[in-house]
This record gives C-alpha cells, structure tokens and sequence, in this order.
C-alpha cells in the first residue's frame, strides 16, 4: 500500500468510524451521560473487533484471489453492490433520535473494553464492509502479513480518531446530536461516499 493509498484508506476507515449505526450510537449514549472521556475504552474496544474483522477478511480474500479468480471477481463485484446499497440505505434510512439509556457495566477499563468490542463483533455487517472495502485498497494476490499488520495499525487510528471525534462532539455539543436534520446530512454524506466507493470498486478491477 502506497503512500497516497494509506492516506485514502484511513480517510475511508475514518468516514465509517463516524457514520451512524450500533456503535456510534453506543457512543453517543455514553458521551451524553458520562462525557467523552469515558468513551475512550469503548472506541478501542469498537477498534479492536473491527481489526479481527479485518485479518479474517484479508486472509479470506487471499486465498481466493491467489487460488480462485473468477470466484473472487465475483465477490468484487458483490462488494460494489453491497456498498453502493449501503450508501442508499444511508440516504433513504429515517433518522430516529432515540438514545436508549446506558446499561451499567462493569467498573474499570475492562468493562467499556469488553463492551465495545461485544458491539463491534455483534455486528456481521463490520466484516461485509471489509470483504467489499479491501480490493480497493490492496493488491490480494501478493498480500503479506506486513501488509495486513499495517492496514490493522491504520485501521485503529482512524477508527479511534473517528469514533472519539463522534465522543466529543456528543459531550460538548449536544444539539447537533439530538437534531434529526443534522443526523441526516450526515447520513446522506457518508451514503454518498459509500455508494462512490462501490461503483470505484466495480470499475477498477
């Protein structure tokens, strides 16, 4: 992964760290009752999942784009749908503001850790996004390990950097965050980006 491609990746991972779903609104909920830093091992945990995701959709990918090409031409152009089908969910989805209440949870580190990681790894679309997202951004038939563990480095930075921009919005800007329309701006925007990704995928095989 080149230079320009890690700066575009990270960009991409930092727009679906932000973008509405379980996770951010785990997030949000916690960040209105406790303030953002008490966001900190919940976003890494989120992080953590999201990258064990990751790792098996690379290894995945690997062996069937070294071994099987017409299979995994299919699977790139099911990712395109697949994204461009997020991105229109994103725009048509109603936004419902509704901020369930904070369960309690275990006192300490451990408990906002354990927790975002159960909501990351709960969530079967996470490793759908990686299948759809990956060939975009590396080449798999000479995937290595060192490759993998860089895209895992770059996919915990932006993805912490995302989710704790969404913790500290909610702590200190409340109204922007209890606004249906602002919500939706927001989900419009990343449907788009997410809609661009899939049709970049399916014209640049």
């Amino acid at each position: 992964m080149g230079l320009e491609s890690a700066i575009t990746f990270v960009i991409a991972i930092f727009i679906f760290a932000i973008t509405p779903g379980p996770g951010t609104f785990a997030i949000i909920a916690r960040a209105l009752v406790s303030g953002s830093s008490s966001c900190v091992t919940l976003c890494f945990g989120m992080a953590i999942s999201d990258v064990v995701y990751l790792f098996l959709a690379c290894l995945g990918l690997a062996t069937i784009a070294e071994n099987y090409g017409t299979v995994f031409t299919i699977i790139r152009f099911a990712g395109a749908i697949y994204l461009f089908y997020l991105g229109w969910k994103m725009w048509t989805t109603e936004v419902k503001m509704e901020f369930a209440k904070e369960r309690e949870n275990p006192k300490g580190h451990w408990g906002g850790f354990i927790q975002g990681f159960l909501i990351s790894a709960s969530n079967p679309k996470v490793i759908l996004f990686y299948i759809a997202f990956l060939p975009s951004f590396m080449d798999l038939t000479v995937l290595s390990m060192a490759d993998i563990i860089v895209a895992a480095g770059l996919t915990i930075v932006a993805l912490m950097l995302g989710l704790m921009l969404v913790a500290v919005f909610a702590g200190s800007a409340r109204k922007m965050f209890r606004s249906e329309r602002s919500m939706k701006r927001l989900n419009r925007t990343a449907g788009s980006v997410m809609a661009g990704a899939g049709i970049y995928l399916a014209t640049n095989g």
